[in-house]
């Protein structure tokens, strides 16, 4: 096998520190990739407390604040950890999305017949 060459170095970039471009925002890591994982954290936390006020914001609407407080600060791990893998699942693929999609119209059927089923109840019982 032939052996390679080391490249040349370009005399106008010999090692001068004027021709590295800096970055215009002070950072706090001198590794780019440091920085990468350190924003991608910042964004994904803001995006969580976003997601949080607005979920809260929505739920306050159609409740009063004290059953809203309850619905949103009241969920376990599991149901947190469920809501995040369909979240990922959603939005990494279309076959995904169309799974999640699906299980929520099924789940929204379902508590629909349900709240049917027992106003029938209620109003049977009422009847008699």
């Amino acid at each position: 096998m032939a052996k390679r060459k080391p490249k040349q170095a370009d005399p106008e970039h010999s090692g001068s520190v004027e021709s590295e471009q800096k970055p215009s925002l002070p950072l706090p890591s001198t590794s780019p990739s440091t920085n990468a994982i350190v924003t991608g954290l910042l964004v994904s936390g803001a995006g969580q407390i976003l997601l949080d006020q607005l979920e809260k914001r929505m739920i306050v609407a159609a409740y009063d604040p004290d059953k809203a407080r309850d619905l949103v600060d009241g969920r376990t791990i599991v149901k947190s950890l469920a809501l995040y893998g369909a979240s990922k699942l959603a939005t990494r693929s279309v076959p995904g999305l169309a799974i999640v999609a699906g299980g929520l119209l099924v789940k929204s059927l379902y508590d629909r017949g349900r709240t049917v089923q027992r106003e029938r109840r209620e109003k049977d019982s009422g009847e008699q």
